[in-house]
């Protein structure tokens, strides 16, 4: 979806035009690299109904990014799986290059947004936080795609991401999140780029990561600044869901996940905090948590 909140189907016909006119790419531009080795980081993908007729889909995309947090579920962004048509589809794909994958699906099976969703991803079932959206203090954005393992597992090899224990972020504090490196990775477009018809979000669909650092933390949120001169990447529109890890104590913890940012992409990432006791209790039916 975006680092910016917007509605799903939005943001998924925007990246669907990006992706046809611009070369894809993930995360901002400057000091990004590829991330083929964060194999549990993955793409949300959807097919929906665009031209009235509800039978069949006719759209498919890639729409958010999100990670594995156990061997059949798939954390992401409650924004990312709200708001669509009633016969929309959601798979989960954790290849490195979705938009090329649906690119190559597209020409393999043409008219079949079905079939290219399942060349690419493996079918879920989403669960969004049942009292999101709510008050700015905690907007619940927090949602999970189950997945069948056994389908998931023959096509892809990865270790899911170890989450964080009760209140970790806030035990460390300020001054130990400003020691602790952070990283964000995930499949989204680049910062705002100028053009004539003004700014436009170049790229989206290939895993990339980008070092961020702490900025500030309060009850639901940590704010990870995005700023170059600090050696600092970021993430942008498609982002959404995707994990913020944090090295504590030795090990890489997905410690918040996109939510939302500046519109340029250039500054912040608001970031959705997973030791909250409101994202652990959403996460006890699904996950086993530290």
């Amino acid at each position: 979806m975006t680092a910016l909140r917007a509605s799903a189907v939005t943001a998924a016909a925007c990246a669907a035009v990006l992706a046809t006119a611009l070369p894809s790419s993930a995360i901002n531009s400057y000091n990004a690299t590829p991330a083929p080795e964060r194999t549990e980081v993955g793409a949300l993908v959807a097919t929906w109904d665009h031209d009235g007729d509800p039978a069949t889909p006719d759209r498919v995309d890639w729409v958010c990014s999100g990670t594995m947090i156990d061997a059949d579920t798939f954390l992401t962004a409650a924004h990312c799986t709200t708001d669509w048509p009633d016969n929309v589809r959601f798979y989960v794909s954790l290849d490195q290059d979705v938009q090329g994958g649906l690119d190559a699906a597209a020409r393999a099976h043409p008219g079949d947004p079905a079939a290219q969703a399942r060349a690419v991803a493996v079918p879920g079932t989403a669960h969004s936080h049942p009292a999101y959206p709510g008050p700015a203090s905690d907007t619940h954005d927090i949602s999970v795609v189950e997945l069948p393992a056994d389908r998931l597992g023959a096509r892809w090899s990865f270790t899911p991401a170890a989450l964080p224990t009760a209140n970790q972020l806030g035990k460390l504090g300020p001054k130990g999140l400003n020691a602790t490196d952070w990283t964000v990775a995930g499949y989204g477009t680049q910062e705002a780029a100028r053009g004539p018809g003004g700014h436009t979000h170049p790229g989206g669909g290939v895993r990339l990561k980008a070092p961020v650092t702490f900025d500030a933390l309060n009850d639901s949120w940590a704010r990870l600044a995005m700023t170059a001169p600090q050696g600092n990447g970021g993430a942008c529109y498609g982002d959404s869901g995707g994990p913020n890890f944090a090295q504590l104590d030795g090990r890489r913890i997905l410690a918040a996940t996109t939510i939302t940012g500046d519109g340029p992409c250039y500054a912040t990432n608001v970031t959705y905090r997973l030791d909250t006791p409101g994202a652990r209790s959403f996460l006890a039916p699904f996950v086993a948590l530290p």
